[in-house]
């Protein structure tokens, strides 16, 4: 079976992304710090512990399990973390990719697929954002992505590495089958932060910012299901073994939520109230985060089938009724 080396495969999406590799064929190879992953997440191939930065670790990762491409997930992804802590988010996401695309190309890997972000897009309200929209991303997480995706098309230049980009917005939901899912210390992301309040397992969740110009005055995002999402980036995959050259792709529905439809959602759900309290704006957050995913539906033959609102809340539900992991 062919070896697919997945950074961050401990982690939300990566382990995720393992779970559908095996079902594809493939043996996914996790690479993890497992500083916010969780080693009862590595389910389905191999995990190999060690640090983004870390050249010789890498170098003999790859030396032992000789992948034929590169899924790359691990990254800081915390934007308040990101305005508070800027040079951190610099030096892993950009200082870190960099060494694994020199350990890559070295290697003589020859697909790279990579996680990035709306946020390299930053504040344009009222806009359907496509691959084609202005860059501008207003804090430090969106611009080591935008950098990392700079960064590879310059190594693809150099050295004929095959790569694609995704740019995603709110991913959300976890495996229906309950194997892995969605669980952060701390936790940051609104339907697990939702679902935790209604279990009485946090205080009462914070609404940052309830006067914004929308429909209701919060922030309105474009939520995507993780298996959704996942498959794209085995799309993207076959789709350079085939010979595809477009670098990037925006995934979303097109669809975007306000915060109080979401808990409204996760009330209906789970039958229980949310409880909720307003507080102030955070740095960093835009008002509005909608994707346009023409491409990837035309190119790739994708379509986000699983990322209704309901079905995301439910599968992520499931998952939190009945599981955790430990470190």
């Amino acid at each position: 079976m062919s070896k697919i080396l997945v950074t961050g495969g401990a982690g939300y999406i990566g382990s995720h992304a393992c779970k559908q590799l095996a079902a594809a064929g493939y043996t996914p190879v996790t690479y993890d710090n497992i500083s916010t992953g969780w080693q009862d997440a590595v389910k389905f191939g191999p995990l190999e512990i060690g640090e983004l930065t870390d050249r010789a670790r890498l170098d003999a990762v790859l030396q032992k399990h000789e992948p034929e491409a590169v899924m790359h997930f691990a990254a800081l992804s915390d934007v308040g973390q990101s305005m508070r802590d800027p040079q951190l988010y610099w030096r892993n996401n950009v200082v870190g990719s960099m060494t694994l695309l020199d350990a890559v190309t070295a290697a003589g890997v020859e697909r790279f697929v990579f996680s990035s972000t709306c946020a390299t897009y930053g504040e344009q309200d009222g806009v359907l954002l496509d691959e084609s929209s202005i860059q501008n991303p207003i804090n430090a997480y969106g611009g080591s992505k935008r950098a990392v995706e700079d960064m590879l098309r310059d190594y693809g230049r150099m050295s004929g590495l095959a790569h694609v980009s995704f740019r995603y917005f709110n991913v959300a939901g976890a495996d229906p089958e309950r194997q892995v899912g969605e669980f952060h210390k701390p936790e940051t992301h609104l339907i697990p932060l939702a679902l935790d309040a209604v279990r009485g397992r946090r205080d009462a969740l914070t609404i940052f910012g309830s006067d914004y110009e929308t429909r209701d005055g919060t922030c309105i995002r474009d939520y995507v299901h993780v298996f959704d999402l996942v498959d794209a980036h085995i799309r993207g995959l076959d789709y350079l073994k085939s010979g595809g050259k477009e670098p990037v792709f925006n995934l979303g529905t097109g669809s975007g939520f306000t915060v109080r439809e979401v808990l409204e959602a996760v009330s209906e759900v789970t039958e229980q109230k949310v409880p909720a309290i307003e507080g102030p704006r955070r740095p960093g957050d835009c008002t509005a985060l909608v994707s346009g995913s023409r491409m990837a539906k035309e190119i790739l033959g994708w379509t986000p089938n699983r990322s209704t609102l309901s079905e995301m809340i439910s599968d992520a539900w499931g998952w939190h009724q009945t599981i955790g992991y430990t470190r």
